[in-house]
């Protein structure tokens, strides 16, 4: 399918609403200044510009809906899950200085913004400033992803199966609050990538926490073979299909000091604080239309289980233990796509008596057509869900399920 037909009718439904909106601003600049500022819809989104070209907004939008029907070993339906996954509106830029770039995103879904934990509707997500010395150096300042796994940093609106794995969903370190840099050392036929961040360690839009304790995070990736085509190495599939093998290797160290949640940034809260270490590494590579994707992740810390003192009964814990996933994939001309997925988590003997003291697994096949790229396409997957529970005698329960799963954005 050609994306440009979409494209052209996007365009011609969004300008003339926004040259509406925008008349009265464009007509008060011209007024003052006898000069007024641009908009435009392009590849980048819809653009916001000042006469002088001093400052910069380009405004994006996206929305990922899914049907997902999980079933028992007998094939009964047992629960439906019908909603807007994701709906998120994003704003990006730079402000006087092409230098001083940012980057704001705001979530509006109740799966999107970590109700279920923090019992408030966090709706902001990033709110990140970055001041840029050279293309190969920069610092931030705000709320955004620490540089953890790949599939965490990889936009979810640049998956190839419908959501992360259950690896990601165990292990992450999410978003957080403090500085961050980016340092490519080394670049030409073999690069070189170093990213830090000193963090907060209690994740996005958190209250005043007592005591101190910070995070602190470095991640290194090396190219081997040279840059990716169009940054492919931070979107999934082979959807330029490159001419030579590329493959980038990652490591993550994550140190979080004095956690109050059970998963560092997210999870629900401790009865004490405890710190915990996490290691993350991956790998991915892409060639001709073929992409393979693996991570391991291990998450180590002293004495994980709290006690509540008012009532000993009641326990919570740090989720230590180890996970890896392998993903498979090939991006055929026409734009369909085959993936596989095996993933696996498992926790360690010290959450023994815990409900957390399990084994889970997960496969997956997923057929994708992109009919505009990771912009407009339509999933679907098919796939089971086994947990191993160590505490009642490794009783083994699967499940089954089918999702639909669409996305549109620009």
């Amino acid at each position: 399918m050609n994306p440009m037909p979409i494209r052209r009718t996007v365009t011609a439904m969004v300008l003339p609403i926004l040259a509406l909106l925008m008349a009265p601003a464009l007509a008060f600049g011209q007024a003052t200044t006898q000069s007024a500022g641009s908009f435009d819809f392009n590849s980048d989104g819809i653009v916001f510009m000042t006469a002088d070209s001093s400052s910069r907004v380009v405004m994006r939008f996206r929305t990922q809906n899914w049907a997902t029907f999980t079933m028992d070993d007998e094939f009964d339906v047992v629960s439906s899950e019908l909603q807007p996954r994701r709906l998120r509106l994003r704003f990006g830029g730079h402000l006087v200085d092409p230098r001083l770039t940012y980057n704001i995103q705001l979530s509006f879904t109740r799966g999107d913004q970590d109700w279920t934990d923090t019992q408030f509707p966090n709706i902001v997500r990033d709110a990140m400033v970055f001041w840029n010395f050279t293309p190969n150096l920069q610092v931030g300042f705000g709320q955004t992803k620490l540089p953890g796994n790949r599939q965490r940093v990889i936009s979810s609106a640049d998956l190839q199966v419908p959501d992360r794995s259950i690896v990601n969903g165990a292990f992450n370190i999410d978003r957080d609050f403090g500085l961050q840099g980016f340092w490519r050392p080394i670049h030409g036929s073999v690069i070189v990538n170093l990213r830090g961040a000193v963090s907060s360690g209690e994740g996005r839009n958190q209250p005043t926490i007592t005591g101190d304790g910070l995070a602190y995070t470095g991640r290194v990736e090396v190219l081997p073979f040279g840059a990716f085509k169009g940054g492919g190495d931070y979107f999934e599939g082979d959807l330029l299909r490159e001419p030579t093998p590329k493959l980038s290797v990652g490591l993550t160290a994550h140190r979080n000091a004095n956690q109050t949640r059970t998963r560092g940034t997210l999870g629900t809260q401790l009865f004490a604080q405890r710190t915990a270490e996490v290691l993350y590494a991956d790998a991915l590579m892409k060639y001709r239309g073929l992409s393979f994707y693996g991570e391991f992740a291990r998450r180590t810390a002293d004495n994980p289980i709290t006690v509540n003192s008012k009532d000993t009964t009641q326990k919570a814990a740090i989720l230590v233990g180890m996970g890896y996933m392998a993903q498979l994939s090939y991006c055929f001309p026409s734009m369909f796509e085959v993936t596989g997925r095996y993933a696996v988590t498992d926790a360690d003997d010290a959450l023994a008596g815990l409900r957390d003291y399990v084994k889970n697994e997960n496969a997956s096949l997923t057929c994708t057509y992109y009919a505009n790229r990771h912009r407009i396409k339509g999933n679907v997957e098919m796939g089971l869900n086994r947990q191993t529970a160590y505490n009642s005698g490794n009783a083994v329960t699967t499940t089954y399920y089918v999702r639909f799963n669409t996305e549109l954005g620009i």
